[in-house]
């Protein structure tokens, strides 16, 4: 019963954060106001950085997404095993 009450107060606590964090425009950075765009990659500062011939970091964006596909396989394998047991 007592964590209903708790359960309440948590979503009530959330409501209220949000609504205070959206009314004040607390997180946004003048500088990069990126308008209805926002979520494409392009118009992030220095995406050239990131693109798939880049060398910024020492190595291609292949072999991330590479490393990235070989880790996803093994572990897909790994749990399969598991699931057996």
């Amino acid at each position: 019963m007592k964590y209903r009450y708790i359960t309440y107060l948590t979503y009530i606590a959330i409501i209220v954060s949000a609504l205070f964090v959206m009314t004040n425009q607390l997180g946004l950075v003048d500088e990069l106001d990126f308008g209805a765009g926002a979520y494409y990659y392009a118009d992030i500062p220095s995406y050239d950085r990131f693109a798939v011939g880049s060398m910024e970091y020492g190595y291609m964006l292949w072999l991330c997404i590479a490393l990235f596909l070989g880790w996803g396989w093994m572990m897909f394998r790994f749990w399969k095993l598991v699931d057996k047991c």
